[in-house]
């Protein structure tokens, strides 16, 4: 065990997200995302039995997102006709903002088909027991500066 690490990142997250430079991306997928047929290109790491939000939460409190660009955190777009409702993002714009000043600014959506096409391209996906819908988000890593 170490000090002031959030215990949801196990060793093999720990490692992926240390490994990550910057620009490079990862995918926090929900429980239908097709993980391993999209990420055969990159790792696929297992946290079945967690949900998005706590992941995400973890993940920020060591990864800073990019500065370089506008939207370096992405959502799948809910696809024209699908009545879905999309209440888990406002926990993550809520997420976000304790992390970085830019709040739901840095957020911006993907259409359904170019996300996956993005995420094939990412360095890692993140596969989770989430069970909310659309609840898939990418997230683009930005420079660690020493304090």
């Amino acid at each position: 065990m170490l000090k002031n690490i959030p215990p949801i990142l196990s060793p093999e997250l720990l490692k992926t997200l240390c490994e990550m430079g910057h620009s490079d991306r990862i995918v926090i997928a929900d429980g239908n995302f097709p993980a391993e047929s999209m990420g055969k290109n990159c790792k696929v790491i297992r946290c079945d039995g967690h949900g998005v939000p706590e992941l995400l939460d973890a993940i920020l409190t060591l990864f800073p997102l990019d500065t370089y660009v506008e939207k370096p955190v992405s959502l799948m777009q809910v696809m024209p006709g699908d009545d879905a409702e999309t209440p888990i993002w406002g926990e993550y714009k809520a997420i976000i903002k304790k992390h970085d000043d830019r709040g739901a600014d840095a957020v911006g959506e993907i259409e359904r088909f170019a996300f996956y096409e993005e995420a094939k391209k990412a360095y890692a996906i993140v596969a989770t027991g989430e069970t909310a819908i659309y609840a898939n988000i990418m997230l683009q890593k930005g420079v660690v500066i020493p304090e």
